[in-house]
Order: structure tokens, then sequence, then C-alpha cells
């Protein structure tokens, strides 16, 4: 049946007719092995064929050459090897009317020297990118020749594999280096004029068009305003895009604003949580209009209704929704089937791409199932056997997870919650403007609860006799924990945590110390909330480092918040104790590296060390269940069911998950519920 929605239209590229205007653009999730993009990869992928996009970009920056070591688990475009994995990748995704494509690059200075094969980094001048601090050598004659033969043979592999198209990659890294001023200082012919720091891309575009025929699809995705003083201008920006679309070598444009050398610069081209939705689609919509040829585009539009504006305003013809399908890749058939209430949504946290940066796989905060398709389910599938009682207890993300889950498996679920609503720790994370979004992890659980016919209690503090009152089948514990207080020595009645300070119980000081033992967002948060309100801040912590848990992207903006309100940071620091002295509290320092007599005289002392489970209700359950609450780790990885009977007379399973084991984080507490409930 036709459809008038902007987004479900198909859009005409080339000979490729893409069946809607969704696509996920050129990411890399690390999820390769060896360089290959092997079964947990395709299966990615496959993921979101099955849910309704049109086009996949795969490979954030495939690698076309192996001095180019790959710096966030890019995949090996330089292998032969490479070629039958992403032919049945796109055989796959082609099966599902997804088109499949792939990014290729040379990173240049945009990596590492001291891993991989240990060659040098190169780039057109040898100036050092503060992101990952190597000091490249020029690119000499053999060195820039090398690699035009690297990419036109990379190209050629792609072709072999079948794949719809390829892009090449120029913001940030090799072919855009020549382009832009700030990178660019050489005197040789690849220097100085426009004309000069294009000829290498030109070369490479040709040789890649050589090498695929004029037939196969070939775009770029391109930085049109470095948005920096001392790098490429709009003017010249758009410039370069007249030239290629001109040179009619290249099929499409993919359009990006801003450098990426730096954290701070690297978050206003990928936009995080706090910043403004979409900030770049006016600039790219101007791009389309002076060149009056395909546009593609993402940065940071995670909702229907802002991609819906995009297609329908003629903005782009091609919107790329790449975080939004990690947090769910049913984006498009949910859309046909008019069920967009039901798209998880992204909440911005930004937790993907920091964990890429530090050199871990792509996770989204709040649907684990991504990236792990091969044991769990994005579509959780009734039961066939009968329905059961299901009682969970604690309404934060664990728990609603837990119940959304079971509900949707057909079951009956009760829910007793101790406050008057649901969210738990994130509810008091997403009291601050700048993270509110992250109330979407427990809002969007809580709709579907009530749409699955989760019985919520709120205001219940749940005892054992009223577990037991319910008759359950299975018993879900998720109280979360409490904050920990118990590893000072003295003076703990003396402190406030960072619960505290989230939630308004305690007032902020005039002069504060924030005590950082957990290296993520509390303390962040709530030294943010007290600067805010003029508080003199300091932070302490006795890491190495600032926030080891928190990743480049989430620091920019805390980073610019301290900065703005004169925040001091003291590193490889302890407090060990709280004493009062009149009306101000002093706290005893120590440190890990010698003797260290120091101490701090403050108004209030803020600690952040984690949490401790509230357990009791567990414990006393235990006794009473099937399994005595063991959970067999083993099925658990693998995906299988728990059949753990250690207790024969038991009356139910128990399980206890998230911050009521152990104080971990979100996803982790999403993803114990999944594991053990998608099987119930």
């Amino acid at each position: 049946m036709h459809s008038a929605d902007p987004l479900l239209q198909p859009f005409q590229l080339k000979h490729l007719t893409l069946k809607n205007r969704l696509m996920s653009t050129a990411h890399e999730p690390a999820y390769s092995k060896d360089g290959l993009p092997m079964d947990r990869y395709r299966l990615y992928h496959l993921e979101k064929a099955k849910g309704g996009i049109a086009l996949t970009m795969t490979a954030g920056s495939a690698v076309v050459a192996e001095d180019s070591p790959p710096a966030f688990g890019n995949l090996h475009a330089y292998k032969d090897e490479i070629v039958p994995w992403l032919k049945k990748l796109t055989e796959e995704c082609h099966e599902y009317d997804t088109a499949v494509m792939i990014q290729l690059t040379h990173l240049g200075r945009r990596t590492s020297w001291n891993h991989s094969n240990w060659l040098p980094v190169l780039a057109p001048s040898p100036i050092r990118e503060p992101s990952h601090r190597a000091f490249p050598k020029e690119a000499e004659d053999w060195d820039l020749d090398r690699i035009v033969g690297n990419y036109a043979d990379a190209a050629g592999r792609m072709q072999a594999a079948g794949l719809d198209g390829i892009e090449v990659e120029a913001y940030g890294h090799l072919l855009d280096g020549f382009w832009s001023p700030a990178t660019n200082q050489r005197t040789d012919e690849h220097g100085g004029s426009l004309e000069n720091r294009l000829r290498f891309t030109h070369r490479v575009i040709d040789a890649i068009r050589d090498a695929v025929g004029p037939d196969f699809i070939f775009g770029i995705r391109m930085v049109c305003d470095e948005d920096w003083e001392r790098g490429l201008s709009r003017d010249e920006g758009v410039e370069i895009a007249r030239r290629f679309v001109a040179g009619g070598k290249i099929d499409f444009l993919n359009v990006i604003r801003g450098h990426i050398d730096s954290d701070a610069a690297l978050a206003g081209v990928i936009p995080v949580m706090g910043q403004r939705s979409a900030p770049h689609l006016d600039f790219s919509h101007e791009i389309r209009v002076e060149t009056k040829f395909p546009v593609f585009h993402a940065a940071k539009i995670s909702d229907v209704a802002t991609a819906r504006h995009a297609i329908a305003e003629g903005k782009l013809d091609m919107v790329g929704m790449t975080r939004a399908h990690m947090a769910d890749p049913h984006i498009g058939a949910k859309v046909a089937a008019r069920r967009e209430r039901e798209i998880r949504p992204c909440v911005g946290a930004t937790y993907c791409l920091d964990r890429i940066y530090e050199g871990r796989e792509a996770l989204c905060i709040h649907n684990p199932a991504t990236g792990r398709e091969a044991t769990m389910p994005q579509n959780i599938e009734k039961t066939n056997g009968p329905a059961k009682r299901v009682v969970i207890v604690g309404a934060g993300p664990a728990g609603l997870e837990a119940a959304r889950v079971s509900a949707a498996r057909g079951h009956n679920v009760v829910m007793f919650e101790a406050a008057s609503k649901a969210g738990g720790q994130v509810h008091l994370a997403a009291r601050s403007r700048r993270r509110r979004d992250l109330a979407g992890i427990y809002e969007w659980r809580v709709e579907r609860c009530h749409a699955l016919g989760v019985e919520f209690r709120f205001n219940a503090y749940a005892e054992a006799n009223d577990v037991m009152a319910e008759k359950p089948d299975a018993v879900i514990i998720a109280t979360g924990g409490l904050p920990n207080t118990s590893f000072l020595e003295a003076g703990a009645e003396l402190a406030v945590t960072s619960w505290d300070i989230l939630s308004g119980d305690a007032a902020p000081g005039s002069e504060t110390l924030v005590y950082d033992d957990n290296g993520g967002h509390p303390a962040l948060q709530a030294a943010e909330l007290l600067a805010e309100a003029s508080s003199q801040v300091e932070i302490i912590t006795p890491e190495r480092f600032f926030a080891p848990e928190i990743g480049g992207l989430n620091h920019v903006a805390y980073a610019q918040i301290f900065q703005r309100h004169d925040v001091t940071i003291t590193l490889n620091t302890r407090v060990r104790s709280i004493r009062r002295d009149g009306n101000k509290l002093v706290a005893k320092l120590a440190s890990d590296y010698g003797p260290f007599d120091q101490e701090r005289h403050v108004d209030q002392v803020v600690v952040e060390h984690g949490t401790l489970p509230l357990d009791d209700l567990y414990f006393e359950l235990k006794p009473n269940s099937l399994n005595s609450g063991a959970v067999d780790y083993r099925a658990m990885i693998a995906g299988r069911p728990q059949e753990v009977v250690s207790n024969p007379n038991g009356g139910f399973r128990l399980w206890r998950i998230g911050d009521a084991v152990s104080s971990r984080n979100v996803h982790a507490a999403i993803y114990d519920a999944l594991r053990l409930c998608k099987d119930l």
C-alpha cells in the first residue's frame, strides 16, 4: 500500500532504488574480528535490514592500507579475506531489500603508530592530532602513489563482494587533511592553492572510478566547513563539493560540518546530550541547494519527527539515524506499521561512541541486544508455555526492563516500588537540564509496561510476606542500592552524597569538596550542580586522570562547565576521614604514592563511592526459592534459559539484578534483566 509519509518514499540513486529515506551512516561498532566483518558484525547490520532500513553503511572507515592502523576496530579493506565476509553480509541484507555500502579511508594522522604493524603515521604535514597524539611524518611522493593504488584495490574488493556502493571518508582523515589550511602547510604541488590541495583527492577519485567502472555507486563523506578559524572555510568547502560534482565521477555527497581533532571539536560534529537536535541540518540543506546533487547527512537526528521534517522540507535526500538505529534497529518497520510510539528512543547518552573511542565495542546504554544479536532478541516473543506470575521489586531501569520483557513474554507481572514514581537512580540523573533526555530510559519502559498490562504498585515497600502473597512463579529483586560511605575511616555521618545533591535533599555549600572514588557521572553531575549554584568546588579523586568512566565526548560538557566556574580538580589524592572544626568540616587527605599530610577546610564534603546493594529482601526470600538465588553464568552468557534447581521444595525462581547485586551502570542493569527474563 502506498504511503504519503515522506520517510517512506523511495529514492533513486543512479540505478539503485532505495525503498525509503532511512539510513545508518558509516560508523565502526568494533564488532569485527581480526579486521573482518564476521558473524557479530553481520548480524548487527542484518538486524537493521530486518527492521526496515533502506541503506546500511558499513565500516566507520575501513582502512585501505597497512600503514593506516585501525584506531577503533576498523575493518581491513586491504585484505582479500574481507570479500567473502562482506559478500555474506550483503546478500543477507539484500533479502530484506536493504542496500549495503561501505566507507573507505586512510586515517592519516587520526590513529596511533604503536600498535598493529608499527608503521609511521603519515599526514600532509607533520602536525600532531591532539586526540590520537601521534607525531606524523610528512607524506612523500611514493607514499601518495602507494595509497592511490590502495584505494583503488580496496574499492575493487568491495565491488567483488557485491556491495551496492562505497563512499570515501574526508573529514579528519588523510584526504581532507590536504584540503585544510590547518593541516596542510606544504609548499610543493600539494600545498597552497585549492587546486593543489585537491590534487591528491582527484587522483584517488580517478583511480577508484577506473577500478570499479562507471556504474558502481561511489560517493564521498566530506567536510564542507570545518567551523574553525584555522581550518577549511565554508566557501572553500562548498567550492570543493561543486568541483567534485562537476567532475562527474561521484554519485552522492554525505555532508559533515566541523573538525574532529580534539574531544571538544568532535562533540560539535557528533553532538551529545544537552546539545540541540540536528544542528547541521540547515547547513546540509545549503550544500544540497548549492550543488543540486544527492545529499546524505547524519548528526543527532535521533527522532522520527526531525527525520521526517528533513525529508519533507527537501533538506536531505537520505537521512542518517545512526545512533537512533542502535537504540532501535526497527525504526523503519515501526514507522511503516504506524507504531512510532513503540520506538525505543535514543537518549543521547553517547555510551556507544565513548566506548568506541576508548577501544571497546559500541553498546547502546539501554538496548543491550544491539551488538549481541546472536544471543539477545530485539523483539521479545511470547512463551509457548503457560503464563506465569512474575513479581518484580524495584522500578528502576533494571526492574522496568524485567517487567517489560516478562510481560512481552505473556506473563502476569506485578511491580512493587517504594517511591511514588519509576526511574530509580536514572530519575535523579535526569533532573539535570542537560541530561534530562535520560528520562527516556524509564519513560519508554513505563509506557511499554502499561501497554503490556504490568500492574504497578507505587508507594509500596515490599516485604517477604507481600511477595509470597502473590504466589509467584518468579521473583526479581531490582531494589538497587544506597550510597556507600563506609570507606571513610571517620566522619561518614558528616558527609553528604552525590544523591543528596542531585535530589535536592542537601543544599549546596559555599565551599564544597567533591570526592569522586567512582569515576562516573554521579560525582561530576553533583559538582556541576554545585558549581552552577555558585559553590566554590574542588573535585578530588584518587585516579591518575579525570573521571575514567566518562568517555571523551561526555567529558567535554563537564570540562566546559568546570572551566567556566573555576572548579579545581585534584588527582592522585584520597579523602580518608572527615571531622568537624567549629562551623567548618575538615577533610583529611592521603595519597597512594607516599607520605601525604594535607587537609581541606570546607563547608561541605560530598562523597561518591558507588552503592551498596539493598538486598535484605533477596536474602529473606532466598531459602524459599527453587534456585536459591543462583544464576547459571554459562547459560546466561550463551543466552540459554536458566534451569538451576538447588531446592526442589522451593516455590519460585529468584534472581536479583542491577545494583541490587553490585554497583555497576544502567546498561549492566538492563542487560541483567533481558538475559534472565527473555526465556521466562
